[in-house]
């Protein structure tokens, strides 16, 4: 054997050598459990498994009060409390977790499992199966609700939630805590031709306003010039300011382009994989991944990105076999609504069933306007999205599912989107 090939062969022997720990290393993280089944594991010990980055706002000692809490009630109660982050092992979803952690138990056949809402972090989203015995998920969500809990602390929100869950009352309780979030805020009470304009502010009291007019004709133009001007704000946005919607309209159209093409890249990817024979809605989730790529090459705003996330949720939801509420009403870039409450812009008599995030949710409850998504209406004036007729957008039509199903929406509207 010549020199040449023996020193081939000794540094081939080397390399190998090398890369041994390395691939025994491989191996071993290869057989290490997998976050789902981690969390699995540990709920056979206890029934609160919280994340380490969770330790300061739930230490053990509270684990522990909660673990004892959830073993009185005698219900097959698990808490998991973890932080998501997209592209993490749940695809930063609070209803993957729950299906991968269910799927890990050993005894999977009765399981209320309460965990962080991964739409709004500082919420919490119940699940129940097989069906809604307990009445679990309205339970939960009637926690964050609660005046009480308005500042209570992570720790103290969960023991709520457990509590509300054992009581067995979640649909009564969920009423009681949203009853008011879709009043108006009360008007102060005015008399005069300044009563008109639907404002606290700006068109002054009757009594004034009419002295004023006849003592001041300089002053009665102004008042008269600036009630028209509310006037017309009214008839524009009846419940909405326009700074309510600032926000809205200088969101970053790039940014949520981006998004929205990741979305439904992603949802593509999920129909691909599904099996025909196991996924009952997957020709609806293709439908959908359809609609949304067609949205999203006509796109011509914020309004027709916000449609094509409707339409990869709806999907998402169709391939799930487990459809959830849909995107925010008033903003649809807020994410997925949290609850449904009937809503009455003021000035008009319809009221509507209408799905809202938290954030939109509390600003009811606060007699505040909620932030909204913003359009062009027919004369080119800014309006909350709903206000542009039905027949000129379909995003207008459907509320991006509050109303109706953004896929049957856009269907009925085809060829245009918009």
């Amino acid at each position: 054997m010549s020199t040449d090939v023996k020193r081939l062969i000794t540094l081939l022997a080397t390399l190998l050598l090398a890369a041994l720990p390395t691939t025994a290393a491989r191996a071993a993280d290869g057989d290490a459990p997998s976050a789902g089944q981690r969390i699995a594991n540990a709920l056979r010990t206890s029934p609160v498994y919280v994340d380490e980055s969770y330790a300061d706002a739930v230490p053990p000692s509270r684990q522990r009060q909660l673990a004892d809490r959830i073993r009185r009630t005698d219900l097959p109660i698990k808490v998991v409390l973890t932080p998501f982050t997209k592209g993490d092992a749940f695809d930063g979803d609070s209803d993957v977790l729950a299906g991968i952690v269910r799927d890990r138990l050993p005894d999977r056949r009765e399981l209320v499992l309460i965990t962080p809402d991964s739409d709004f972090p500082d919420s919490l989203r119940g699940y129940e199966w097989p069906a809604d015995t307990h009445q679990a998920s309205r339970a939960v969500a009637a926690a964050g609700f609660l005046d009480e809990m308005r500042d209570a602390g992570l720790a103290e929100l969960t023991a709520k939630a457990v509590d509300l869950v054992a009581e067995g009352k979640g649909e009564q309780r969920y009423e009681e805590a949203t009853a008011d979030l879709g009043r108006p805020s009360p008007q102060p009470t005015k008399s005069g031709p300044g009563s008109e304009s639907g404002s606290g502010s700006g068109s002054g009291s009757g009594r004034t306003g009419w002295w004023l007019l006849l003592a001041v004709p300089a002053l009665a133009l102004t008042a008269l010039t600036t009630r028209a001007a509310l006037l017309r704000s009214h008839n524009r946005s009846p419940a909405l300011p326009q700074l309510v919607f600032a926000t809205a309209r200088d969101a970053d159209g790039a940014q949520v382009r981006r998004r929205a093409e990741a979305e439904a890249l992603a949802l593509g990817e999920a129909t691909r994989a599904a099996d025909v024979a196991t996924t009952p809605g997957l020709q609806q989730a293709l439908d959908a991944y359809a609609a949304a790529g067609t949205v999203l090459d006509r796109a011509r705003g914020l309004p027709d990105l916000a449609g094509a996330l409707a339409l990869v949720q709806e999907g998402r939801d169709a391939l799930a076999g487990s459809p959830g509420l849909p995107l925010c009403f008033f903003n649809p870039l807020h994410g997925r609504a949290a609850l449904r409450t009937g809503w009455r812009p003021l000035g008009r008599r319809d009221r509507l069933d209408a799905a809202v995030c938290q954030e939109c949710a509390h600003a009811l409850r606060d007699h505040r306007a909620p932030e909204v998504l913003t359009d062009t209406d027919g004369g080119g004036r800014t309006v909350p999205y709903f206000e542009v007729p039905a027949g000129r957008s379909v995003w207008s039509a459907t509320g991006y599912g509050s109303l109706m199903s953004p896929l049957e929406g856009f269907n009925s509207a085809r060829p245009r989107a918009h």
